[in-house]
């Protein structure tokens, strides 16, 4: 319990600290925000406002995780747990290719970064790093990082072991290559508003922080009554999740409306990025659904618009994603942004009940 503390202080101190130097930094620099010309005219007053936040938030997870694990090596001869370094990578590796794209942007002085082909080159060799190592580097629990299948909690309910190893492999990359664009392309969609993207990931990643926490509580092996996961190095999890949510919170104090500071694809393919290792690591990539909702609607809702117009060549919405449709509607952009941080904490209540009735269930308790 004290690592996780002194795992949560750590990032709030660096995110409140650091997110001020580095809009000034950016303002030095001139590497202000560039709106995209077809988004709600209000937005065009954000131009030039800093963006590249998302450094300071992946810093200060990774210098808060650190601390905690140096705290508990010191303490306590804990090494830190390769379950964590990787789903670390997948949050930096992310990181990196948003920068990348903000660069650009800045750079370039427009809206458009990175193209198509190459972000999605960035992340396929980012996520297939990541799916092999997370299947072949030994644990010091003896767990896998990842399981070569699909679970909803837990269990996988369609394994990839049918055909062989070369083959779970294989198609576990694929697997992990969809998750990883599905949830950076999802979040990076929802980071549309100030303190939207930053409000909701607060709230996802607290949910994976009582996940995590509840499986290393109850680890196989560990002696404890009910059902037993097993899950490699939890508490680890359990530390990144939380360090997660608070760089958030501290992130949010600059990034409220009106934003001092944006996060960029920097904040958000990261973001994304950490949501689908941890849906991964804790085995529960389809509770992950519900866990994320806000996110899967935003992302769905861009989807059905495209591919509305595509075939009638009308609207369902008045823009996507679904928060422009409701800014167009008349709603303040700071009533979309509270109501949606409320659906969003809708979803992972619903996703918490859903999670520790699987474990009531599988530990006979439900009728006991």
């Amino acid at each position: 319990m004290i690592a996780l503390i002194i795992g949560m202080l750590v990032t709030l101190v660096v995110t409140l600290v650091g997110t001020p130097m580095l809009i000034r930094l950016v303002h030095r620099l001139h590497y202000g925000q560039y709106i995209r010309q077809d988004g709600p005219k209000s937005h065009q007053v954000k131009r030039g406002t800093p963006t590249l936040g998302g450094v300071v938030i992946n810093l200060a997870i990774l210098l808060g995780w650190a601390s905690s694990a140096l705290y508990r090596y010191l303490h306590m001869g804990d090494v830190p747990s390769w379950s964590a370094v990787l789903v670390l990578f997948a949050m930096i590796s992310m990181g990196l290719l948003g920068f990348i794209d903000d660069f650009a942007k800045v750079r370039k002085k427009q809206s458009e970064g990175l193209t198509v082909r190459g972000k999605f080159i960035g992340q396929f060799i980012f996520a297939t790093i990541y799916a092999v190592l997370a299947l072949i580097i030994p644990t010091k629990s003896g767990f896998p990082s990842a399981q070569a299948g699909m679970s909803f909690i837990e269990r996988p309910f369609f394994s990839f072991e049918f055909a062989g190893r070369v083959v779970a492999i294989i198609l576990f990359v694929v697997w992990v290559n969809f998750l990883m664009t599905a949830w950076t392309n999802a979040v990076n969609l929802t980071d549309g508003l100030d303190g939207l993207a930053a409000g909701s990931s607060m709230i996802a990643f607290t949910g994976y922080g009582v996940i995590a926490f509840w499986e290393s509580y109850h680890l196989k092996g560990a002696g404890h009554s009910g059902y037993a996961y097993a899950v490699s190095d939890p508490l680890d999890l359990t530390i990144i999740a939380v360090c997660a949510a608070v760089a958030c919170i501290g992130f949010l104090w600059y990034n409220t409306n009106p934003a001092t500071i944006f996060m960029g694809d920097t904040g958000s393919l990261a973001l994304g990025g950490l949501f689908a290792a941890l849906s991964i690591a804790t085995h529960t990539e389809f509770l992950a659904v519900i866990l994320g909702g806000l996110y899967v609607i935003e992302a769905m809702s861009d989807v059905i618009q495209v591919g509305y117009f595509k075939a009638t060549h009308k609207r369902v919405f008045k823009m996507a994603p679904i928060h422009h449709h409701f800014e167009l509607c008349g709603w303040q952009e700071s009533k979309v942004v509270v109501r949606f941080w409320m659906i969003e904490l809708m979803f992972v209540l619903i996703a918490l009940v859903i999670f520790y009735g699987d474990w009531v269930t599988r530990s006979g308790l439900l009728f006991g």
